[in-house]
């Protein structure tokens, strides 16, 4: 936030425009943490953190209405391909932030907001194995104010 000529009140910082919206930037891919969790299941030792094949109904939910089917395998069960489920996150959103969308929308979101962040979980819905395995920012970088909530949304 930069403070702007009247005393006390703030201004956002408008940034300059994205040349290509759609171009994923600021992208973080977690495949080598994903490769040492996997190795240490993998090899019987200790993992420091929750069981790996943890996914909650929400998350299961999401695979199954919002999921894009891979063509690859589980690496824990090995019984049934991976599901990658994508969320987005963004103030200007409003209330579709942390939603799990279907990604062909994106290419759209991205033309007419700002910035969001996107992430991309894969989802097994047989053992319920789930790793972030990426995310990275689209917008067009001009600021907008968020939509305004649907009045049938409840509060």
């Amino acid at each position: 936030m930069k403070k702007s000529a009247a005393k006390g009140s703030t201004a956002k910082v408008t940034a300059a425009p994205i040349a290509d919206p759609t171009l994923p930037r600021s992208v973080v891919n977690y495949i080598l943490q994903r490769r040492r969790v996997l190795t240490a299941v993998h090899s019987g030792r200790p993992f420091e953190g929750a069981d790996v094949c943890d996914a909650d109904h929400y998350l299961l939910k999401a695979a199954r209405f919002h999921g894009v089917h891979t063509t690859q395998d589980c690496p824990v069960c090995r019984r049934e391909q991976l599901t990658e489920v994508t969320y987005i996150f963004g103030d200007e959103l409003g209330h579709i932030s942390g939603a799990a969308i279907d990604p062909r929308r994106l290419l759209d979101l991205a033309e007419r907001t700002g910035e969001f962040r996107v992430f991309v979980v894969e989802v097994c819905t047989q053992c319920r194995w789930n790793y972030l395995t990426r995310s990275y920012v689209l917008g067009d970088g001009v600021f907008r104010r968020p939509p305004r909530r649907p009045p049938d949304l409840l509060r």
